[in-house]
């Protein structure tokens, strides 16, 4: 296997293999990132002076308060560590730069990165940046084997290339059945905080269903929507009464195809 690829087993004994990002990759990614926030500072440093220049026409930096000088610093902290751990969190593993440049952080099993993961792996930035221009960073991620910084070997994280397929891919019977039934993953409207709060367990359990309900007799298949329903419907927040067969397994569809994007990746 070439040295930029890993090959991970899922719990569930599924196979995926990986395209490693190396150094160049993750540093153009985060040089994007830095200059979206330098303007960030620069214009939170802006609209501090004109705040401070309009109540009390301050001309010198020197005549502001401590206090100021710490709120800013703070401030400041917050934006710029904030950046990449909501990012990273919220938007599936993906800053702006790291975005852009196809990239994507996961754990080490595959699945997308969780919130302690997100918050280990940018605190240890400040360890990553020593001494200088994230220079322990960069000789990490260059000499080790899967590219890891030290933030990625304490959050047991790594960072892939995200596959940009040209040709459009055949179809599976499930995906043609969801074509068919004209189906996307905004039918229903899902918040983040409402996918993370499913489990693998119950990712396994829709993902299980949807492969074979097609397979099934029309008796078998009644019987085992309604359980599946009944399990994940009050984790995304939908009722089930009031619906009819039909109608639930649409609903059952569309969040499964709102979890694959959270769970599975076409890397």
């Amino acid at each position: 296997m070439n040295q930029d690829q890993i090959g991970i087993k899922t719990p569930e004994y599924v196979s995926l293999n990986f395209q490693l990002a190396g150094l160049g990759s993750r540093t153009a990614a985060f040089l994007i990132d830095q200059i979206i926030l330098i303007i960030s500072n620069m214009l939170v440093l802006l609209g501090l002076f004109a705040l401070l220049y309009g109540q009390s026409k301050l001309f010198f930096w020197d005549e502001i308060s401590s206090s100021t000088y710490a709120i800013t610093i703070i401030i400041l902290f917050i934006i710029n560590w904030g950046y990449f751990f909501a990012f990273e969190y919220f938007s599936g593993g993906r800053t702006i730069g790291k975005k852009i440049l196809g990239l994507r952080v996961i754990q080490e099993n595959g699945h997308s990165i969780t919130l302690l993961s997100s918050f280990i792996r940018n605190l240890l930035r400040i360890i990553d940046s020593l001494p200088a221009n994230y220079f322990l960073g960069m000789i990490m991620i260059f000499f080790h084997s899967k590219h890891k910084r030290i933030g990625d070997l304490v959050a047991g994280t790594i960072v892939v290339h995200e596959r940009r397929t040209g040709k459009k891919k055949r179809l599976s019977p499930l995906e043609k059945e969801i074509e068919r039934r004209g189906l996307t993953k905004e039918n229903i409207k899902l918040e983040d905080a409402v996918i993370k709060s499913f489990s693998q367990k119950d990712w396994h359990l829709v993902k299980t269903y949807c492969n074979r309900f097609l397979q099934l007799s029309d008796e078998e298949r009644i019987i085992l929507t309604r359980q599946v329903a009944d399990i994940v419907f009050p984790k995304a927040g939908v009722l089930l009464s009031g619906k009819n067969f039909k109608e639930i397994e649409n609903v059952l569809l569309i969040l499964y195809l709102n979890l694959r994007d959270e769970w599975e990746y076409e890397l």
